[in-house]
């Protein structure tokens, strides 16, 4: 790819491009992320394949008009029932998780939802930093508002707070550059492209597992109680020996995007 990538990729549904939604999850994209954030179990009730095809509408994919079935982001959404449902009065402090979970209860419940949450944008790691994630995050707005939603909401992941995992979050997310805006990268495009920042969700995602799993996922060797510093968590790891297991507490902040 040459030239101005953002501008020339196009941007579709996963309804309109379902040929692609297997694609998205090849190791092209999937090594965007480290491979511990993909054991949230929570997830499964989004990302399993008969739950995913549920929402073909509130996810989008990126390709190269050049390479149109290759594609190199994806953009997930999921739609929730909000404020009217009883203990629902605020966005939650398990962010993403609660979000997802919550979605799952509306489908059972067959409540119609009323509000949409930003799950994940992710670009494969050869175009970052060229202006893709944020192609991505206007597309997820223009979708929502085609969708009817008036506000499009997400619980973000700091991408740079992952240099300082034992900064308090409250401290880092709090911090801010000489014009204002928001020190941390991802969030400040937020902020520039509209969003107003709600509240901190201190539990947003929650990875658990046993220490043969923390090994096999990250390459260390978790062979003592205490706190571990994990490349790619925004915050230590939490690890016993005595009881066998690691657990990743993931904060996240909330946002929300006015679409009216």
């Amino acid at each position: 790819m040459t030239g101005d990538i953002a501008e020339r990729l196009v941007v579709a549904t996963f309804a309109e491009r379902p040929d692609l939604l297997d694609k998205v999850f090849g190791p092209e994209i999937q090594s965007a992320v480290p491979e511990f954030m993909r054991h949230d179990r929570t997830g499964a009730l989004y990302y399993g394949d008969a739950a995913l095809r549920r929402y073909l509408e509130y996810g989008l994919v990126a390709v190269d008009p050049a390479e149109p079935d290759r594609p190199v982001a994806r953009a997930f959404c999921v739609p929730f029932a909000f404020r009217d449902t009883p203990g629902r009065d605020e966005l939650p402090a398990d962010g993403w998780d609660a979000v997802i979970r919550w979605a799952h209860e509306d489908h059972v419940g067959q409540r119609r939802p009323n509000a949409v949450s930003a799950l994940e944008i992710m670009v494969a790691p050869r175009l970052q930093g060229r202006g893709v994630s944020r192609r991505m995050l206007l597309a997820m707005r223009a979708n929502a508002r085609r969708l009817g939603f008036r506000d499009l909401y997400g619980p973000l992941r700091p991408t740079e707070k992952d240099k300082e995992p034992l900064t308090p979050f409250a401290e880092y997310v709090a911090r801010r550059r000489a014009d204002g805006l928001p020190f941390d990268a991802w969030v400040c495009a937020h902020v520039r492209a509209g969003a107003e920042i709600v509240r901190i969700a201190p539990r947003s995602m929650v990875v658990a597992g046993t220490l043969a799993e923390w090994r096999g996922w990250t390459g260390l060797p978790f062979d003592k109680s205490g706190l571990a510093i994990v490349p790619g968590a925004l915050s230590p790891v939490h690890v016993s020996l005595e009881q066998d297991h690691a657990v990743y507490v993931e904060p996240n902040l909330w946002v929300r995007h006015p679409l009216s």
